[in-house]
């Protein structure tokens, strides 16, 4: 081989996706391309042109240019274009222009078409930046381990459902289930449908510790329409239910029909010695000292399952469970310490937790709804105790104190129902960056201990009172727009350059968080009540934000959490704080490219929030 040829064999056994050729094709490739000097301002492909080449920048840059003008990308040495039309696309969708003078590779068709042929990974590489994206989440997503998590439900029933009737007797329901040895019975009509569940649960708390009548039928102290899942769903789904909600079975029907149920010992079982439902299972520690580091445990345990492949939103699902758990143990051992609350409450959770999005590294943020019984002199000792007592609780337990005070223990964050819609009111009429800067995330609002009618009524408000604001969209636009990806002007990745971090790049602050920001706004100004990023992302799609852009916000979303539940899982297996500073080094270079096709995306979503929500609008 000439070394001119082994020079060029050199350059591409170090950039993607040519790294990953055997050693004898990566040899051969230079002598099926060839050489091109572009000089600056000239064009390599016009839009509406056919391409039947692929150019490798060797040297140089070159942007890509919607036929509009607007920049999408500037390519630096090492990366590609052109691949569109070798995809399948008759025409170029952009215009190709060297920025600088520039060395090109050029690779003719046939040889492109041989690739990807014989290499899937070539193919894979060479989709646009949103498909790329979009295989790299899945493929993370899809490689998980055959666990129970990912079990459905059906696997799991063992036995045909017993079921009686809403006339039955509270002792004849008592009888049956002890003669059959289960724990539930369903209540059901005369044609099979579901009204209701009763539980050995129900018959202590409800029969016998309230003193009722065994004689009064069932239905007095059945579950009415409870909540049901279909056979196929998996087992993750039914923990999260579980967990949720504090329940312990849950009914599997189809199409109406009763198909059985699904217990929480059926999930334990099923897990064998697997610690983490009993882990989860926080409910039943009696005291501050049982529950202290179980947090910290939780979040261990959701580090093994994303080593073994579990999805990071069932990841987050896990962790967001374990805090919520811990949370209405600790609301209900003060209600057991201080007595009875004097007025009727909601402990709700904002932020990460509000949105069920925890990471390993989360901390605490939630606040109280008080009933606008609510009196300061009377009743304002009570929830300042109650306060405290839960967040310092969620401390020792291993969930940390948020260091900007946004908690229940801080009487900044304790306000009535009436209170709480005012403060909204606020937000959304009169915005102030700095404090919607914060403040945003009590947008986030989900209640986990307590009255939910208090927390939905201000969380309803709050969105129907936002979604006509256009000055507090344009200051929610500027404030996610400021979140600005790690990214140079040449598409490079930008670290820390000293510090504790240095050499390393925060995925959260110009990744996550921007995205998180977006779809809160894109939600928000459509009046959606969703929380959820993703959910908010699609429901506000082809609404306030296009079905494309959705999407590629989706899939970067989910590709950073995966990178970040990754790298965090990590950290806590080696015993270190787990954070959001990835050294883009520690990534295979795929993972780089995927990382940059990431932020790009969010860059590219942000630079349309000034059309859409125009600073004048402030």
């Amino acid at each position: 081989m000439s070394v001119e040829f082994e020079e060029v064999s050199g350059f591409l056994a170090k950039h993607e996706p040519f790294a990953h050729l055997p050693a004898e094709e990566l040899s051969g490739l230079p002598a099926q391309m060839s050489m091109r000097y572009a000089k600056r301002g000239e064009y390599l492909v016009h839009k509406g042109e056919v391409n039947e080449s692929l150019f490798i920048i060797r040297s140089g840059a070159v942007d890509v240019v919607s036929g509009e003008g607007s920049l999408l990308d500037r390519r630096d040495p090492g990366r590609n274009c052109g691949y569109s039309t070798l995809l399948g696309e008759p025409v170029s969708h952009y215009d190709m222009v060297a920025v600088e003078d520039s060395l090109l590779l050029v690779m003719p068709q046939a040889t492109f078409q041989r690739l990807t042929e014989q290499y899937p990974d070539i193919t894979r590489f060479f989709t646009t930046q949103q498909r790329r994206i979009r295989s790299a989440a899945q493929e993370l997503a899809d490689s998980t381990a055959a666990d129970v998590l990912r079990t459905s439900v059906k696997e799991l029933i063992q036995a045909d459902p017993l079921a009686v009737s809403p006339q039955t007797s509270i002792k004849d329901a008592a009888i049956k289930m002890t003669e059959h040895r289960v724990s539930s019975l369903l209540i059901t009509s005369q044609d099979g449908a579901l009204h209701g569940i009763v539980t050995d649960r129900d018959l202590r708390s409800r029969v016998v510790a309230a003193g009722v009548d065994s004689a009064q039928p069932v239905a007095q102290i059945m579950t009415g329409d409870p909540v049901t899942l279909s056979p196929e769903s998996l087992v993750m789904e039914a923990v999260m239910h579980m967990g949720e909600r504090g329940i312990h079975h849950l009914p599997v029907t189809r199409g109406g029909a009763i198909v059985g149920v699904v217990t929480q010992t059926d999930i334990t079982r099923r897990m064998q010695d697997d610690p983490i439902f009993l882990s989860m299972d926080l409910s039943r520690r009696g005291s501050v000292e049982e529950l202290e580091g179980s947090f910290a445990a939780a979040t261990q345990l959701a580090a093994r399952y994303i080593d073994r492949g579990t999805s990071p939103h069932d990841a987050a699902g896990l962790v967001t469970i374990a805090a919520d758990t811990l949370a209405r143990r600790l609301c209900a051992m003060a209600e057991e310490e201080l007595g009875p609350p004097p007025v009727p409450y909601a402990f709700v959770a904002v932020g990460s937790q509000g949105r069920r999005e925890m990471a390993l590294a989360s901390d605490q943020d939630n606040a109280l709804v008080l009933d606008d019984g609510f009196e300061e002199a009377a009743h304002g000792w009570y929830f300042e105790e109650l306060g405290r007592f839960v967040c310092e609780g969620l401390d020792r337990a291993g969930q940390v104190l948020c260091p900007g005070d946004m908690m229940a223990m801080s009487p900044e964050w304790r306000m009535t129902e009436s209170q709480w819609i005012s403060a909204f009111g606020t937000w959304v009429t009169a915005p102030q960056p700095d404090a919607l800067l914060h403040s945003q995330v009590f947008f986030d609002f989900r209640t986990v201990y307590g009255d939910e009618g208090l927390g939905r009524r201000v969380h309803d408000a709050a969105v129907a009172a936002a979604k006509g604001s256009r000055r507090m969209h344009a200051h929610l636009a500027s404030l996610a727009a400021r979140r600005e990806p790690p990214l140079t002007f040449f598409k490079g990745l930008v670290v820390d350059r000293a510090g504790d971090y240095a050499n390393t790049l925060d995925v959260k602050k110009g990744g996550l968080a921007a995205i998180v920001q977006m779809a809160r706004l894109y939600a928000l100004s459509a009046g959606l009540a969703a929380v959820d990023t993703r959910e908010r992302l699609t429901a506000a799609a082809g609404e306030t934000v296009s079905r494309e852009g959705s999407q590629n916000l989706l899939d970067a979303f989910n590709y950073l959490r995966a990178v970040t539940l990754n790298h965090q899982s990590e950290q806590v297996r080696r015993g270190l704080q787990p954070d959001y500073h990835i050294d883009p080094k520690s990534l295979s270079r795929m993972d780089r490219e995927n990382l940059r096709d990431a932020f790009q995306v969010i860059k590219n979503m942000q630079n349309s929030l000034a059309t859409k929500y125009p600073v004048r609008n402030i």
